[in-house]
């Protein structure tokens, strides 16, 4: 199990690296100078950016720059906010993207769950003709899509009932989340619904089941301690990026909703051509979604007893 957790993690410090590379290779093929225009304040902090990471060197050494303070882990200062470091924008506003994107998962895979269940049990019936409809809604509508309809029908529910339900955008209270994170978790929701669905149908024909309820267990018993624990393992699999792509993929539901989360800065650094900022934050999501992968593919072994890495 310990070669195996090590091989893993030599995979994913190689999938980083490949990522910062990639990355790196293509903010330089972007036209344009980060430093140049409006973005230089003055010529002393264009000087000492400049001299720090070497962007008046050639892309070779700006390369071995960029790894060594990689490695270090210094992911640089934003050319376009003054003095302000991008490991402190992460520190600050990583936070609250991780809130919204944890309740955002809590709600898909606890809705994904439950609705494939039902749509496994009830199969060719007008529960799973429903909520397989609603599946289909739920991939194929953008999330900026539900972000602008969930705050217009809002806006008319609290205009209709003369009191404010919930709020339409910031952030600072429960009643602030609950929107943007329902928005943000109904594309996973809707795939693992599907995921759901597929393996309780798998696992509803098996021998196991079959044995269970020709013993005369109870249907409730069946379900709880039979069904739903081997059908969920499949889910489990793909929760892991799931987390790590709705933590750090909610960008545009968090401009829609004025949260102040990492992915609003990580927009506002493409609008912006802040090299740093776009470099730093990406490289952290990527090291993010890695970490997690490997975190499922180590309890999945944990979780299924059947498991067993060699």
């Amino acid at each position: 199990m310990w070669n195996y957790a090590l091989k893993r993690l030599i995979q994913g410090l190689i999938t980083v690296w490949f990522i910062a590379t990639a990355t790196f290779l293509a903010m330089h093929a972007v036209p344009g100078d980060p430093l140049s225009g409006a973005k230089a304040m003055t010529p002393e902090i264009q000087q000492n950016l400049e001299k720090k990471y070497g962007l008046d060197k050639p892309i070779g050494q700006q390369y071995l720059i960029y790894m060594k303070n990689l490695a270090q882990g210094d992911l640089g200062i934003s050319f376009t906010q003054k003095n302000r470091e991008v490991n402190d924008i992460i520190r600050e506003h990583f936070p609250v993207s991780a809130t919204l994107g944890i309740m955002a998962v809590v709600f898909a895979a606890l809705g994904g769950s439950l609705f494939g269940a039902l749509t496994a049990l009830y199969r060719n019936k007008w529960p799973d003709n429903v909520i397989m409809l609603a599946v289909i809604l739920g991939i194929s509508v953008p999330s900026f899509v539900f972000a602008a309809f969930s705050q217009l029908a809002i806006v008319k529910l609290n205009g209709l009932l003369g009191v404010s339900l919930l709020p339409v955008a910031g952030w600072g209270t429960i009643s602030h989340m609950l929107l943007p994170s329902l928005v943000l978790g109904l594309g996973t929701m809707a795939y693992l619904t599907r995921l759901m669905r597929s393996s309780m149908l798998e696992i509803l024909s098996s021998d196991y089941i079959r044995t269970a309820n020709a013993k005369g267990l109870p249907a409730t018993r069946i379900f709880a301690r039979h069904e739903m624990p081997n059908a969920i393992l499949p889910v489990v699999t793909v929760l892991g990026p799931a987390i790590a792509a709705i933590t750090t993929g909610g960008f545009v539901v968090e401009l829609v909703f004025a949260i102040p989360g990492l992915g609003r800065y990580f927009v506002q650094a493409v609008q912006q051509l802040d090299y740093t900022v776009i470099m730093g934050t990406t490289v952290f999501f990527g090291a993010f979604l890695v970490l997690m992968v490997i975190v499922v593919d180590l309890l999945y072994g944990f979780i299924d007893p059947r498991v067993r890495v060699s």
